[in-house]
């Protein structure tokens, strides 16, 4: 579901005003006229910038007598300039947050413990997606939509190499010789079958939980051990030696945009992603692009689990705690509102707006749905919010496989190093 051309030009509009960064909308949180002020923030595309105007409007018919002053950027700008205002003491009244800064925040006093105001109804929020919003027993934020990882994959190469298509049970194994025969066939045009998974801290996240254990543990230490990491490392870099996966030089070229994975140069034939961002593959890869799940586990266990794709919260800081709960409220549980957002930030996490919502989607969106909808109860809850710290620990993970994909250090090296920084970074 796309905006129109009207809505585009009001969000790049917007762009121009705000200059595509957060900006301080007066600390006091006033409004004007008498009014009450509230700030709210987040990052995204225009599409979710005009679409979240029109609900701001929408709210602000309904209770004239709040005003809400809005402003938006890109990830990486909006990451950078939250992390300023919060350390100034100057965090929005209402912020759309990332996984990874629920934990952080929260247990820095910058989020407001939304627990307190009863008013804001979660009772049709999945509560295992919900329980990731609690830190210490308090609830600091609350899921919008979610999202699961993907193998995103050309299934008109898989097709004409002869390699049967994933499905719900194919396991690490069978993924492994899929991709031994994508690369050694002529049919794949000279690709490899994937990017190398050893890179990435949420394939082996996946991993771990397939093989039952955890990223950390519930009291934020880590779940696994140097001879885990080892065995991850050592499978990966064998599949790389052999050729079916990507090349260390391929690899290390990721900057986070779909358009510079190895897939997205059509150097390799699938990849590992987020469902929703995998849209961006579909205008490289074309009509053939599909969605597989990860695989499995030896005994069936998946690995892969529904991940919110963002929260809202609010700043402990705020002038109006209440109005800043019932904004957030309306956002999650309107069904006007959620007919109006639709699936631009995920698939809503409100079981109920997300049964209005799926039969409107469309394009990208309808592929996404169905993906998710076949793994309706199979998976298990996702953990709670990763410990301060696991941030930089996903930039190090990925600085120690180069390492090991260049050659310059054995998995086991690595893996010790890893480690021990790790524990340094967690204060363990």
């Amino acid at each position: 579901m796309r905006g129109n051309g009207t809505r585009t030009s009001l969000a790049l509009a917007l762009v121009l005003t705000l200059g595509g960064t957060l900006t301080g909308c007066g600390g006091d949180g006033g409004g004007s006229g008498g009014k009450v002020g509230l700030r709210f923030t987040w990052w995204g595309n225009p599409d979710r910038a005009a679409r979240t105007e029109k609900v701001v409007e929408l709210f602000e018919q309904r209770h004239p007598d709040i005003d809400i002053t809005t402003s938006f950027a890109g990830f990486d700008t909006y990451k950078a300039k939250l992390a300023t205002q919060a350390a100034g003491g100057d965090a929005p009244d209402v912020m759309q947050l990332d996984y990874r800064q629920i934990n952080q925040y929260a247990t820095s006093g910058i989020l407001l413990d939304l627990g307190k105001h009863p008013k804001l109804r979660t009772s049709e929020i999945d509560k295992g997606l919900l329980a990731t919003g609690v830190v210490d027993g308090k609830q600091y934020a609350l899921p919008v939509a979610r999202g699961t990882e993907t193998v995103a994959y050309d299934a008109a190469l898989w097709r004409e190499a002869g390699v049967p298509e994933p499905n719900l049970t194919w396991t690490w194994d069978d993924w492994a010789d899929a991709m031994r025969k994508l690369s050694a066939s002529r049919a794949t045009r000279g690709r490899y079958g994937s990017t190398d998974p050893g890179q990435s801290e949420d394939v082996f996240e996946i991993w771990l939980r397939s093989r039952g254990k955890s990223l950390y543990t519930k009291d934020e230490k880590l779940g696994f051990t140097a001879d885990d990491l080892t065995r991850y490392w050592e499978w990966c870099t064998g599949l790389r030696e052999e050729g079916a996966v990507v090349p260390a030089e391929q690899t290390t070229q990721m900057d986070g945009t779909v358009e510079n994975t190895p897939l997205g140069r059509l150097k390799s034939v699938s990849d590992f992603n987020w469902d929703a961002p995998s849209s961006g593959f579909a205008p490289i890869v074309g009509e053939g692009l599909k969605l597989a799940p990860l695989p499995v586990g030896e005994d069936g266990t998946p690995g892969q689990y529904f991940k919110p794709s963002m929260f809202f919260g609010a700043s402990a800081k705020t002038a109006h705690p209440e109005q800043a709960a019932q904004f957030i409220d309306f956002l999650l549980n309107d069904k006007e509102a959620g007919a109006i957002l639709g699936a631009t930030r995920g698939i809503p996490a409100n079981d109920a707006i997300r049964q209005d919502v799926l039969p409107k989607l469309e394009g990208f969106d309808q592929v996404v749905s169905a993906y998710q909808k076949q793994f309706e109860g199979r998976l298990k809850d996702p953990p709670p919010a990763p410990p301060k710290g696991d941030a930089s620990l996903q930039t190090t993970f990925s600085r120690d496989y180069d390492q090991v994909s260049y050659e310059r250090m054995s998995p086991r090296e690595a893996a010790e190093n890893y480690i021990t920084e790790a524990k340094a970074e967690l204060r363990q």
